[in-house]
């Protein structure tokens, strides 16, 4: 807490926050959503899982930068890059939603020693990505707050978790569409 600032307070700007992305998030969808196919037509829903895969990557290398830099006491940078992931991985998650609310899920149909890759890959990916949306947005509230000693000790897990999601989201998209498609 900071001083002279009482935790209902504090609790309060943290649920303005919270709502705030909320609002942004749903708004994003819209937009994105118009830019794909109602209006402007400028990507396609196919292009979608190629766009979310490089917002994966973004996201990869800039935590991977952040957390070099904050572990060499550089945290305007670590600020910058981490700020940079957030919004990548906001990016990623707006076009995820918006693919799967038009096409709905793919089906892999890998058998073999394929599946016997893919799926564990695919599963320990969607489990973690439900794990790493709540430490990334605890880690903010915590930055928020300028509770440094919490941020460092929810951002100890959120970092190798959230950078595992996103690494492995590249993968995915790699041996589902480019390494191993379905059908060949």
């Amino acid at each position: 807490m900071s001083k002279g600032e009482p935790a209902v307070a504090q609790g309060r700007r943290a649920l303005v926050f919270v709502e705030a992305l909320k609002r942004c998030s749903v708004e994003a969808i819209d937009q994105l959503n118009a830019l794909t196919v109602q209006r402007l037509n400028v990507i396609s829903t196919s292009d979608l899982p190629a766009l979310n895969a490089s917002f994966n990557l973004v996201s990869t290398i800039f935590i991977s930068m952040g957390w070099y830099f904050i572990r060499h006491g550089a945290w305007r940078r670590h600020m910058a890059c981490m700020i940079t992931a957030v919004i990548s991985s906001a990016c990623f998650l707006v076009g995820y939603i918006i693919y799967h609310a038009r096409v709905g899920e793919k089906s892999s149909g890998y058998t073999g020693w394929i599946a016997a890759i893919y799926f564990p890959i695919l599963a320990s990916h969607v489990l973690l990505a439900f794990v790493t949306l709540p430490l990334v947005i605890l880690t903010l509230i915590q930055v928020f707050r300028r509770r440094w000693d919490r941020h460092k000790h929810i951002a100890r897990w959120a970092i190798p978790i959230w950078l595992y999601v996103s690494i492995t989201g590249v993968v995915v998209y790699l041996m589902l569409y480019k390494w191993f498609p379905p059908g060949t």
